[in-house]
């Protein structure tokens, strides 16, 4: 008898016979090419008659040495770690159709309509008593969560991703605690429109208790996290009148790490003294205010050309988004609102931008990336490239060369780097180490995470967005991928799998349920009468129903990674496909020889009861073998088949004078790249729609249309 398993989807080949037990071949294990041989074992026949064991011919492959039985084959060398899928290596789990992850999406959309809708009627004395005394003393002089009845989530951070899970996560199952030192949601991409007055800037915000009543929010900022012992150390925001900060720690079950990253200096002398960035909305305001105060200080009398014109240089570091669209939106301010006020002065205004690579906006399409430094350049703006700037004093920036120019105002926009807390996590764990090496990237600057979001080698940890870096499918440091991860992991956490070890060679998220709870249709036949007749007429007798669930579970295992397989059978108790069988089979197992020649030696056997022994050996064999395998029936690791998959709706970027660069790039069809009006037009719907509240959305429309009728706002207070 014989059954032969293709690999990957191919055709189950079974002839007539008994129960099968299946154990596939070490040879084929990898199932390098065309089908994977298998061993089967018949049932021992009613009669109490030996079990055979019967192997089929396999071809070894030509390099590869004959194998006996008796001795074992050299162990092969011990691979190195792998932290990501290699070229060739088969994906787990399975790349899914679109239209398959296009309706789970829908379905996720639904069931987050409902969430939301159910929050809306939360009454406001079980908000009380869900945000009171959440903090109590702690052993060790620390305040410290209180004690939970639900498991705990903890996230860090309120930003784009932060704010997409906090949105969506299930605080009926969860106890939710968010822990930032900034209380709000900040819709960062138009900081520069507010820096400037086109767009006010609480209409760019939206408080996390407003996102999310059913969460627990503390202003704090986590100075540690130990992922071996699962505690956060936090210290609040703000001190008590002696100075005294309030320092608590929180156990969680699991934790989001969000922080994102803050502005990176790279070693440049004077940036953090003396430049403004574009990370918070308090810089956008003190921004605001130094614009307006060069201005009233150049048009005060007595002022020299010299420092009229050193006032009124204003300096951009950085041709990144960021750093074009706010030179584009100085340049609409100068030329819409200032030239009104200050006409004398229009004549000592610049705006440079300084780019250290040869190209602005080096993420777009090198023609859009022209097409923007001439609009850059038709307005006004001077647009340097390949530029490095080397130190910056209290009114000059010095590059490298030794060209000095004299500023007014200096924005740094030039690229970001690791928060301390990010570095911190990172040299806990091993692993980190070693993927960053893999792939090539500075130690401890991001976490590495898997597919799943995971962090590599820790347990119940995962990160997102700007601190974190997915291995083997690295992602760019947008909004938009840090909105999209963020909505991910709530729908992750909101299934109750454990996520278990982070890692490419580690398990995915899994649950372990109830067999006939996850087949329905299958109990139902069974509890039915008629529908288990029509199950079994169908299927070919019980024993071909039984077949072919050995036959499923063993094309999943053989299609699974190694460390997948081995977990599954681990917690099913299942018996492995790739144990050898003893030589001899249950025969050789159940062999009485040597007793049968004691007895002789000792006057004799009893031919009847050798033979009843004989076969008690094999039918307790039996019994334990049908045991085992029923076992493994009952219980089914599920596994989560869904990792992360970022959907780019595309780039955009404001350039000035109402004129926009737009790139969409999807699906390797749509290939769109749009510049000027259209593309402005399309920027403006976008960032509307992306707005996270309807009250948002209200707000920045008539601060448009305000900006639009009585112009932008110069006062200065």
């Amino acid at each position: 008898m014989r059954t032969s398993i293709p690999c990957r989807g191919g055709r189950v080949s079974s002839r007539n016979a008994a129960t099968q037990r299946l154990a596939v071949a070490p040879a084929g294990r990898n199932c390098p090419r065309g089908r994977t041989a298998v061993r089967v074992r018949a049932e021992a026949p009613r009669d109490g008659s030996p079990t055979a064991l019967k192997e089929p011919p396999t071809k070894a492959p030509a390099t590869a040495p004959a194998r006996t039985p008796l001795a074992p084959p050299s162990p092969a060398p011990a691979p190195g770690p792998q932290y990501f899928p290699k070229p060739g290596d088969p994906q787990w789990p399975p790349q899914r159709p679109f239209a398959a992850i296009a309706l789970d999406n829908l379905l996720d959309s639904v069931v987050d309509v409902g969430r939301h809708l159910g929050r809306m009627n939360v009454e406001a004395d079980k908000l009380a008593m869900r945000q009171q005394e959440q903090l109590v003393p702690g052993d060790n002089g620390r305040m410290r969560l209180r004690a939970s009845t639900k498991p705990v989530v903890l996230v860090l951070g309120s930003g784009w991703g932060a704010h997409s899970l906090i949105k969506v996560i299930d605080t009926d199952t969860y106890d939710v605690v968010v822990v930032s030192p900034r209380n709000h949601f900040l819709f960062t991409p138009m900081l520069p429109s507010t820096a400037v007055g086109t767009v006010e800037f609480r209409s760019l915000l939206e408080p996390i208790r407003t996102s999310n009543p059913c969460v627990t929010y503390l202003e704090a900022e986590c100075d540690s996290l130990d992922p071996h012992t699962k505690v956060a150390v936090c210290t609040s925001s703000f001190a008590y009148d002696d100075g005294r900060r309030p320092q608590f720690e929180i156990q969680y079950d699991k934790a989001v790490v969000a922080v994102g990253e803050q502005p990176a200096t790279f070693g440049v002398k004077g940036v953090k003294e003396h430049c403004f960035f574009m990370k918070e909305v308090s810089d956008a305001v003190a921004l605001r205010k130094r614009i307006a105060e060069k201005f009233e200080l150049a048009s005060l009398p007595g002022t020299s050309e010299e420092d009229r014109k050193a006032a009124l240089h204003f300096v951009v570091v950085g041709g990144g988004p960021t750093g074009v669209e706010f030179a584009g939106t100085l340049s609409d301010f100068v030329r819409e609102d200032l030239k009104k006020k200050y006409p004398a002065l229009m004549k000592y205004v610049k705006v440079t931008l300084l780019q250290s690579a040869q190209q602005i906006l080096t993420q777009f399409d090198a023609g859009l990336g022209q097409r923007a430094t001439e609009a850059l350049e038709s307005s006004g703006v001077e647009v340097r490239t390949g530029v490095r700037v080397v130190e910056i004093t209290i009114n000059k920036v010095l590059l490298k060369g030794g060209e000095e120019l004299p500023y007014g105002v200096c924005v740094w926009s030039a690229g970001n780097a690791p928060r301390p807390l990010v570095t911190q996590i990172a040299s806990q764990v091993a692993e980190q180490a070693a993927a960053a090496e893999a792939i090539k990237a500075p130690p401890n600057a991001k976490l590495c995470v898997d597919s799943f979001l995971r962090v590599v080698g820790a347990t119940d940890l995962m990160a997102l967005g700007d601190c974190s870096l997915v291995l083997g499918n690295r992602l760019p440091s947008t909004a938009q991928v840090a909105g999209q991860q963020g909505a991910y992991l709530a729908h992750l956490i909101n299934s109750q799998y454990q996520l278990g070890v982070g890692g490419y060679t580690q398990p995915p998220p899994f649950q372990i349920v109830k067999r006939n709870k996850l087949q329905a249709l299958q109990a139902a036949a069974e509890e039915n009468a008629v529908l288990s007749w029509l199950t079994t007429a169908m299927m070919g007798g019980k024993t071909r129903i039984q077949a072919s669930k050995e036959v499923a579970d063993a094309m999943f295992r053989m299609d699974a990674p190694p460390w997948v397989r081995v977990h599954s059978e681990s917690l099913t108790k299942a018996t492995p496909l790739d144990k050898e069988a003893p030589p001899g089979g249950a025969k050789a197992v159940c062999d009485i020889s040597a007793v049968m020649a004691a007895a002789a030696a000792a006057g004799g056997a009893d031919p009847v009861a050798v033979a009843r022994a004989s076969a008690d050996c094999l039918r307790s064999l039996e019994e334990e073998e049908l045991k085992a395998r029923e076992g493994a029936e009952a219980t089914e690791v599920r596994y989560y088949d869904r990792p992360f998959e970022f959907l780019s709706l595309g780039i955009m970027a404001y350039v000035g004078n109402d004129k926009a660069l737009t790139q969409v790039e999807a699906f390797d069809v749509i290939n769109l790249k749009l510049y000027g009006s259209v593309a402005f037009l399309l920027w403006k719907s976008v960032y509307i729609t992306k707005q996270v509240s309807f009250r948002n959305r209200v707000l920045i429309l008539f601060d448009w249309m305000k900006t639009r009728v009585f112009g932008r706002d110069i006062s200065l207070f």
